[in-house]
């Protein structure tokens, strides 16, 4: 039997760090999985300080990234998408990325969307994180809010919180 495939997108400062490697082990016994580490298909240099990455991205990082997932991805994914990564699925999938679900953890600038992709959402963030969508947001796309006490921005690399995230899609 052919596993459904998932795709994993990687936060702001990509790379393959090791609580990426946590939700891998986690999902592969369902999924076949696929990592994109969105610095290097948005091209940006890693040794780049986090504000100077944020902008590159904001300039046209996320929408060279969107393009290259939709030249790589032609049929149906789920997706896991991680600050950033989660922003990018969106969009991507708003234009066209055949997306089954959407799971984005601290995708904090979802609060500038307007529409919604047409699959299934799951968002997380964390309680503390400053830059979370407010509630009005979440009530006019009619979303449900799904928080973690306690935590901030980074609570995808936390392991207490991963198998929870990863519970969506098992």
């Amino acid at each position: 039997m052919i596993k459904p495939r998932l795709i994993l997108l990687s936060d702001l400062f990509g790379g393959n760090p090791e609580w990426v490697q946590y939700y891998v082990e986690i999902l592969e016994t369902k999924f076949d999985v696929q990592f994109y580490d969105v610095l290097k298909l948005a091209q940006i240099d890693s040794s780049n300080d986090e504000k100077e990455i944020h902008n590159q991205f904001l300039s046209g990082g996320i929408e060279k990234v969107v393009n290259n997932l939709l030249d790589s991805e032609k049929g149906e994914v789920a997706i896991l998408g991680f600050s950033i990564g989660g922003t990018i699925a969106w969009k991507a999938s708003l234009r066209g990325l055949k997306t089954t679900q959407l799971v984005a953890v601290s995708s904090t600038r979802l609060r500038f969307e307007t529409e919604m992709p047409n699959c299934e959402i799951k968002l997380y963030f964390g309680e503390k994180d400053l830059n979370k969508p407010n509630p009005q947001w979440f009530s006019d796309l009619e979303i449900t809010s799904h928080l973690f006490e306690n935590e901030y921005h980074e609570l995808y690399s936390r392991n207490k919180n991963i198998s929870l995230i990863c519970s969506n899609f098992l």
